[in-house]
């Protein structure tokens, strides 16, 4: 089993930066491929990025260049810091764990997921 309890939230003005965390206990995430997708009001969940145990990172067209995904194995952490904020970066962001196979940014592909955080960016 796999528990996931997510920080970092907030609210910001546009081109500024913000980092969210997981934490994640239980079995160790590194066996597995971890994301970070967000979900607009009224809209599915949808997937940002991604990394494997190794290091390589997926990244949604909308916010490659922008974000970035990295994980700390030892500390049982996963991070996203996000840079150049939109407006339309507005949403509830999820952290999610084991990846169960097929594309890593699909939300019915992983089987446990954070509490949500938002993120607000104004203009």
């Amino acid at each position: 089993q796999v528990q996931l309890l997510q920080s970092g939230g907030g609210s910001v003005q546009s081109g500024g930066s913000l980092r969210l965390s997981c934490a994640a206990s239980g079995d160790s995430f590194s066996t597995y491929y971890m994301g970070w997708f967000r979900q607009f009001p009224g809209k599915e969940r949808e997937g940002v990025a991604a990394i494997g145990s190794g290091g390589r990172a997926s990244y949604a067209d909308s916010v490659r260049g922008r974000f970035t995904i990295s994980q700390d194995n030892a500390k049982n952490m996963l991070y996203l810091q996000m840079n150049s904020l939109k407006p339309e970066d507005t949403a509830m962001y999820y952290c999610a764990d084991q990846w169960r196979g097929g594309s890593c940014l699909d939300r019915n592909k992983y089987n446990y997921w954070g509490q949500g955080t938002q993120v607000t960016v104004s203009s």
